[in-house]
C-alpha cells in the first residue's frame, strides 16, 4: 500500500523512496515553521557558491529564480517528501532540471537544518525579549501610579509587613528584567552559523563560511564542524529562558488572582470572563491561563533536555523532534507576556481596602522591634518583647491600646517600661502602616522616595534594553537587505 510519498525525490530516489515508514520519517508539515528560513539559507549558500566560483553565475541565477517561484507558491505547494529541505530542492530541480541539484554542493541537510533552526529561533528570542521589555514598561508605569498606595505584604501568604503596590510591581519588573537578559544572551549564542559544516566533517570545496554567515545576519560561525551539526544546546537554553519567564509570569498571575479574590483589585472585563451558569461571577481566566503556561513551558524544557541526553556525536534523527515544540512554546509564552501586561495595565486597585488591610496580623511588628533596636535595645530583646505582645495586639482597638500592650510585654521581659527607651508617641506612629512604609527608605525599600528613585533606574534600564533588542532587529534587517541585493545581481 502506498503512503502517498512520491516515488522519487531529490535525495531518496528509488532505494529509499517508499515503504510504510516514510510518513513517520517526514517532518514536512512541522517544517512550515522553517520554510522562510530554508529559502534564505538556500539563497545565501548559492550566492556564496557563485562568488567562490564553485557554480557558474548563470546556474546561480536559475536556482535563485526557481527559489523565488517556490516562495511565491508557498509551503503548501511543496510536493510530499521527507522534509522541507528535500522538498524545496526537488521543486527547484523540477523547474530548471538537474542543475538545480548544484544548490546542494558543499552542504548537507545536517548543517542546513541546524542553520535554519537558528535562523528562525533568533526571531522568536527577539520577539519574546521585546514582549518582556513592553511588559516591564507596563509594570513601571503602574508602579509610578501607586508609589503611595499602601498594601499588605506577605510571606508564606501570611501578613508580614506593609508595603506598596509600586514596590510589589517593581519586584516583578526586576524579575522580568533578568528574563530579558537571559533571552538576549540566548540570542547571542544562537546567532552563530553552522552552514558549511556539511555532514559533520567539513567539505573539500573552497567555501567561505564567514560570507554565508554574513549574508544571513549571523554574528559568526560555529567553527568545529562536528559541533556545528550536533549542537542543540542553544535550543535547550532558549527553552530554559522561555520556561523561566513563564514561571515569573505564573507568580504574578497567582498574586493578582489572590488579590482579586480578596477584593484588593478588579480586573478589566477584557481580561476576565463570567461563568456559563453563574451570571454574577467574574473569573480571572486569562491570568489562570497565564499561570498554566508555565506547565507547558517547563514540560517543553524537560522534553528538550531528555531528547538531547546521551545522544552520540554527530547528527542523529532524534534531533528532528526537538525544535518544533520550542517554536510553539515561544509563541505561547510571548502571548502570555502580552496578556499579563494588559491585565496589569487595566486593573483597578482598591486603595481603601488595601490600606485597611495593610496592618492586618500586626504587620508593623518588625517596625516596633526596629524602633527599639535603634533606641539601643539589642534586637533579640526587642524581638522577644514584640513577640510576647503579638497575640494580644492583633485585636487591639487602636494604637494607644497596642502601645499599652507592648509596654506590658516589656515589663514582663525586661522588668522595666518600654517607654524607658522610646516615647509613647513614637511607638504609636510606628504602628501606622504608612509610617512603617515611609521608614523603610533603604535602597530597594518601599518608602515612596526610594521607590521613585528605583523607578528612575528602571526606566533607564528599560530604555537600554529596548535599544538592545532594536539593535539586533536592525542587524537582521540589514542582513536581509544585503542578501536581497546580492541575489538581485544574479536573477
Amino acid at each position: 500500500m502506498s503512503d502517498g510519498t512520491p516515488a522519487e525525490t531529490a535525495v531518496r530516489r528509488d532505494r529509499f523512496s517508499g515503504g510504510p515508514a516514510r510518513g513517520f520519517l517526514s517532518s514536512l508539515a512541522a517544517d512550515e515553521a522553517i520554510f522562510a528560513a530554508d529559502l534564505a539559507v538556500d539563497r545565501a549558500h548559492v550566492v556564496m557558491l557563485a562568488e567562490q566560483g564553485i557554480i557558474e553565475p548563470e546556474t546561480a541565477g536559475e536556482i535563485l529564480s526557481a527559489l523565488d517561484d517556490v516562495e511565491d507558491a508557498d509551503h503548501d505547494a511543496l510536493a510530499e517528501g521527507e522534509d522541507v529541505h528535500e522538498a524545496i530542492e526537488t521543486a527547484v530541480i523540477d523547474r530548471i532540471g538537474p542543475d538545480g541539484g548544484r544548490m546542494h554542493t558543499a552542504r548537507s541537510r545536517n548543517d542546513e537544518v541546524a542553520t535554519c533552526i537558528r535562523y528562525r529561533l533568533r526571531e522568536d528570542l527577539l520577539a519574546v525579549a521585546e514582549a518582556t521589555v513592553a511588559f516591564r514598561e507596563v509594570l513601571a508605569e503602574s508602579a509610578a501610579d501607586h508609589v503611595e498606595t499602601t498594601m499588605p505584604g506577605y510571606t508564606h501568604l501570611q501578613p508580614a509587613q506593609p508595603t506598596t503596590v509600586a514596590h510589589h510591581l517593581l519586584s516583578y519588573e526586576a524579575a522580568v528584567a533578568r528574563e530579558t537578559d537571559r533571552l538576549l544572551d540566548a540570542y547571542d549564542r544562537t546567532n552563530r552559523s553552522p552552514l558549511g559544516a556539511a555532514a559533520f566533517a567539513g567539505t573539500p570545496f573552497a567555501i567561505d563560511r564567514d560570507r554565508s554567515a554574513e549574508l544571513l545576519g549571523f554574528d559568526g560561525v560555529v567553527r568545529n564542524a562536528m559541533d556545528a551539526v550536533s549542537a542543540r544546546d542553544f535550543l535547550l537554553e532558549a527553552a530554559a529562558s522561555f520556561a523561566s519567564l513563564s514561571v515569573a509570569l505564573s507568580g504574578l498571575a497567582e498574586d493578582l488572582i489572590v488579590f482579586a479574590n480578596k477584593g484588593f483589585l478588579e480586573l478589566d472585563d477584557d481580561y476576565a470572563s463570567t461563568s456559563s451558569i453563574m451570571p454574577q461571577k467574574k473569573n480571572p481566566d486569562t491570568l489562570e491561563l497565564t499561570r498554566g503556561t508555565a506547565g507547558e513551558a517547563v514540560g517543553e524544557l524537560t522534553g528538550v533536555a531528555t531528547a538531547l541526553k546521551g545522544l552520540p556525536r554527530a547528527y542523529n534523527r532524534d534531533l528532528q523532534r526537538v525544535h518544533p515544540g520550542v517554536f510553539e512554546i515561544a509563541s505561547v509564552v510571548r502571548d502570555a507576556t502580552d496578556v499579563a501586561g494588559g491585565a496589569v495595565a487595566t486593573a483597578t486597585w482598591n486603595e481603601s481596602d488595601l490600606a485597611a488591610a495593610a496592618g492586618d496580623g500586626f504587620s508593623t511588628a518588625t517596625g516596633i522591634a526596629d524602633l527599639l533596636a535603634m533606641a539601643g535595645l539589642p534586637f533579640r530583646s526587642a524581638h522577644e518583647i514584640v513577640a510576647h505582645a503579638a497575640s494580644s495586639i492583633d485585636g487591639a482597638a487602636d494604637a494607644a491600646a497596642a502601645a499599652a500592650k507592648l509596654d506590658a510585654a516589656a515589663e514582663d521581659v525586661l522588668e522595666e517600661s518600654l517607654f524607658t527607651y522610646v516615647s509613647r508617641d513614637d511607638v504609636e506612629r510606628a504602628l501606622d502602616p504608612d509610617v512603617s512604609v515611609a521608614s523603610r527608605d533603604s535602597a530597594g525599600g518601599p518608602a515612596p522616595e526610594a521607590v521613585r528613585n528605583a523607578i528612575a533606574d528602571v526606566d533607564a534600564r528599560i530604555a537600554t534594553d529596548r535599544d538592545r533588542v532594536a539593535d539586533r532587529h536592525a542587524a537582521l534587517d540589514r542582513a536581509a537587505d544585503r542578501l536581497q541585493t546580492e541575489v538581485a545581481t544574479y536573477v
